[in-house]
């Protein structure tokens, strides 16, 4: 698992394992088809569940004795989860994400492009994540 699904973890957010194909019953038949076997039928999209970020991440908040700036920090927001957050994990975090290369040559920009980008992320496996945030 990557550092961003330990996020997701630590916000009570699995991820969605890929599912078994189900086999579909052969009908039966006087003479075998050449090809009477079992067709796999894909399963029916799993519905992702709104999971209460906000609520979360407020609650930590006012629980930690330090003032985190969860908002607009992505250091505040991963000691936040209790998760590392040093120069190397972020980088570590930007690169699991795609962050383009021109941002992570500048720590401040690949920092901001980072905490956007975790919370778009959360957003779209299930947080509610508000819109003033995600802009």
């Amino acid at each position: 698992m990557g550092l961003f699904g330990t996020i997701l973890e630590k916000l009570g957010m699995k991820k969605q394992e890929p599912q078994e194909p189900i086999l579909a019953p052969v009908p039966h038949v006087a003479k075998p088809a050449p090809q009477a076997e079992a067709a796999p039928v894909p399963p029916p999209p799993a519905a992702i569940p709104v999971v209460d970020v906000m609520a979360k991440l407020e609650a930590l908040a006012a629980a930690n004795p330090q003032k985190l700036n969860w908002k607009t920090s992505i250091v505040d927001l991963l000691k936040l989860l209790g998760i590392d957050s040093s120069f190397s994990a972020r980088k570590e975090l930007a690169v699991e994400l795609n962050c383009p290369a021109e941002k992570m040559a500048d720590s401040a920009q690949m920092n901001m492009w980072l905490h956007k980008t975790v919370l778009q992320k959360i957003a779209e496996n299930g947080g509610n994540i508000p819109k003033d945030l995600l802009d």
